[in-house]
């Protein structure tokens, strides 16, 4: 994620969805200064798909983003990295380095509400393909 998560509530939000996704999957949560830090990141870690978070994404429903998540798992990938902007989004140079791009809605959110939402719906396609009760 670039730049901090400053809201408390929202923080407190998103570690409770990391809490409840590492009971599934491995999952770090990680806040870097800049778009140059991000891209420092993925070049250290060339064999992890990375995935922005975009606007102009591909749109999922909960149900085909669990489909994904597990189509991907289930061809062998073993790291997935989400990128989520801050208020100023992405610089151009990240955004030209991650082909891959989803975008949680056609609506504008904070950065901050769409990484609980990214973390939400993560947890909720661990679910999905667990069979677990809490989609419903």
């Amino acid at each position: 994620m670039l730049g901090k998560t400053r809201r408390g509530e929202m923080r407190a939000v998103m570690e409770d969805y990391v809490k409840r996704i590492s009971r599934s999957a491995s999952i770090e949560a990680v806040e870097v200064r800049n778009g140059d830090v991000a891209i420092k990141k993925l070049d250290a870690d060339r064999a992890a798909t990375a995935v922005l978070l975009d606007a102009g994404g591909k749109s999922f429903t909960s149900e085909a983003f669990a489909k994904w998540l597990g189509e991907l798992r289930d061809r062998g990938t073993r790291e997935l990295i989400f990128i989520c902007g801050d208020a100023d989004g992405f610089p151009e140079e990240l955004r030209a380095r991650v082909t891959q791009k989803i975008s949680l809605s056609g609506m504008t959110y904070s950065h901050e509400l769409a990484r609980v939402m990214l973390v939400e719906q993560i947890y909720r396609a661990f679910a999905i393909l667990s069979g677990s009760p809490y989609p419903k």
